[in-house]
């Protein structure tokens, strides 16, 4: 199992030094969320300067307009050719949504038979899907594959497979390990986002909402999950001095590994009581 860092966990800093920071604290390597960075510019040149920082296990395809990108489909696969360039292993992207009447995006993904080989260059890199939140005082998930069993089907029928994102099942329901077991026994699990939920408030520290995220934890050990678990928070969640950011990524990565049972060195004085990461007032 590998544990690492989201760039969009830090995204207020220049990327380099993110992943100078994801090195420094001990991830195995970062998430690279394709943003505005990526406009203009040389991408393979830009992803090998940082592959020489630290490892890069996963590119999030943009889920934001970009020049020179194209619409969402398009980026999709210019991700997909980007990550193959540079040894990249799996790209994550969003599903359409219905609210934003993308439905040229919704026939174009139904429309793919076979997303690894079509999509992911004949399994030459993995394609998943990210599971979205339920927004608002409604609670409306506005993207398509919202119900469980729904996404579950798409991805077995379309050969896809999925981005379990810990904040976005559990804005729906709180108590999300029964949907965890049921998309993990499908065998389609490849990347997991991992964040609390609480008061509307996605991407928290964990132990900042209401989610059973070290109960979650212990029974992923329990399981034969030998993939990327996904640091992904918001960077409200930081104080702006990086020397405190560092040390607050460091023990949160203590609490991941032991929870989930990657022990190293860095974690045999870890207090099994954490609850959430203390930091000091921003500044």
């Amino acid at each position: 199992m590998l544990i690492s860092l989201s760039t969009g966990s830090l995204f207020t800093l220049p990327l380099p030094r993110i992943l100078d920071l994801a090195a420094a604290a001990g991830f195995d390597g970062v998430e690279l969320i394709i943003n505005q960075d990526f406009q203009k510019i040389n991408p393979v040149r830009l992803i090998r300067s940082l592959q020489q920082i630290t490892v890069i296990h996963s590119i999030h395809a943009p889920f934001m307009p970009l020049d020179g990108w194209g619409g969402p489909a398009d980026s999709l696969r210019r991700s997909v050719a980007l990550a193959a360039e540079c040894g990249i292993p799996l790209v994550n992207f969003h599903p359409p949504s219905w609210m934003s009447f993308e439905i040229g995006y919704w026939r174009w993904l139904y429309s793919v038979i076979d997303f690894q080989q079509d999509v992911g260059m004949d399994g030459l890199v993995i394609v998943t899907l990210e599971n979205m939140p339920w927004v608002g005082r409604m609670k409306i998930n506005p993207h398509i594959l919202s119900s469980t069993q729904r996404m579950i089907e798409f991805l077995r029928d379309h050969n896809l497979f999925m981005t379990f994102d810990c904040t976005h099942m559990g804005s729906g329901k709180a108590n999300f390990i029964n949907d965890f077991y049921q998309f993990y026994e499908s065998g389609r699990i490849r990347n997991i986002h991992f964040s609390d939920y609480g008061q509307g408030r996605e991407h928290l520290l964990p132990g900042h909402g209401m989610l059973p995220l070290t109960r979650f934890l212990n029974h992923l050990r329990n399981t034969d999950y030998q993939s990327t678990v996904t640091l992904e928070l918001d960077p409200s969640e930081f104080p702006k001095a990086e020397h405190i950011i560092l040390e607050s990524l460091k023990e949160i990565l203590m609490y991941l590994r032991t929870e989930t049972g990657k022990h190293d060195d860095a974690v045999l004085n870890y207090d099994r009581g954490f609850q959430a990461v203390p930091l000091p007032e921003a500044g």
